[in-house]
């Protein structure tokens, strides 16, 4: 759930600043779900809309001999905070002192209290975010870089953008989970929504707080193929709604472009959709893609009603 704060007065400060925190809580909801919770004093500037909002983790530098510290991105500058030069000063230090960063949603956000809960996936990568995951405690200190309440653009990183659709179709894998659920349980009571959620075992199967028109179709994989599931089920879902599809046909055959995964970010997020079908998927970048074309070109949805996103890239480091 988000709690919102009062209303305050915005400016054009940066969207996003760094804040330093540390882990409050931990919960093992699932077998490959972690919810972990950090508190800070300065989340009370925090602020967020929800949704699929993201974020950034900046872990502990692993090797050298600051292993174990934080890299100095300027989260205690009032001047880094208020020109948005975090990113820069990150960019400019050398690699021993360049600690990875990771990019979530945020679950759920209690500024009064000055938290935020963000649910994360162990993954047998053995990247950066897991090893830190994997032998977190409750006190280890990090660095978010999240929105600021005072910013005028403290929606940037929202994709979804429904507009005035009222019927919705959500896919994603694990990674998109925390996004999906945070959106579904912020939908109004009336709206119609079908989601499709793949993930690694049938324990990952979370509970969400949804109303009557919301259907949630869990598909574990169970040792199976990346959007091995998502893709049938997608395909199922066409055929059983004709009429939903003819209404959200483009007017004319649309061109997609060819994105090479490997190389290039798959990211088409549409600023609102129109009444009708809106659509939101993300996860890893080759299923999008081939859910793209699935969708796009060969059934005809409009572009314009549907958001494609990789999240992240099978055998790839997220790009730094």
């Amino acid at each position: 759930m988000l709690t919102l704060p009062l209303a305050v007065e915005k400016d054009a400060r940066p969207a996003y600043r760094p804040y330093v925190v540390a882990v409050s809580a931990l919960e093992r909801l699932s077998p490959h779900f972690v919810r972990v919770t950090f508190a800070g004093e300065a989340l009370s500037d925090f602020g967020t809309d929800g949704l699929d909002q993201r974020i950034k983790l900046l872990f502990p530098l692993e090797a050298g001999p600051a292993r174990g510290e934080h890299c100095d991105v300027g989260a205690h500058n009032p001047s880094v905070i208020a020109d948005g030069s975090w990113y820069s000063r990150w960019r400019d230090l050398p690699d021993e002192l360049r600690a990875p960063f990771r990019t979530y949603t945020i679950r759920a956000s209690r500024p009064e209290l000055r938290e935020i809960d963000v649910d994360m996936v162990l993954h047998p990568d053995g990247g950066p975010a897991s090893r830190w995951l994997s032998c977190a405690s409750v006190g280890d200190p990090l660095i978010i870089v999240g929105p600021d309440r005072f910013s005028l653009d403290s929606a940037v990183g929202i994709d979804w953008h429904p507009g005035d659709a009222s019927e919705y179709l959500l896919i994603g894998d694990e990674t998109a989970t925390p996004a999906i659920c945070s959106i579904l349980e912020s939908l109004p009571a009336g709206t119609r929504a079908r989601a499709f959620i793949e993930v690694p075992d049938a324990a990952d199967m979370l509970p969400i707080d949804t109303h009557d028109g919301v259907v949630v179709t869990w598909l574990p994989r169970d040792g199976r193929a990346h959007g091995s599931l998502l893709d049938p089920a997608v395909r199922a879902w066409v055929a059983e709604n004709p009429l939903a599809i003819e209404r959200a046909r483009a007017a004319v055959a649309q061109a997609v472009d060819e994105v090479d995964v490997d190389s290039e970010l798959l990211w088409e997020s549409p600023e609102r959709a129109e009444a009708g079908f809106y659509g939101w998927l993300a996860g890893e970048s080759s299923v999008i893609k081939s859910l793209r074309r699935f969708l796009v070109s060969e059934t005809g949805i409009d572009r314009k009603r549907i958001a494609f996103m990789g999240y992240w890239r099978h055998g790839l480091s997220e790009r730094q």
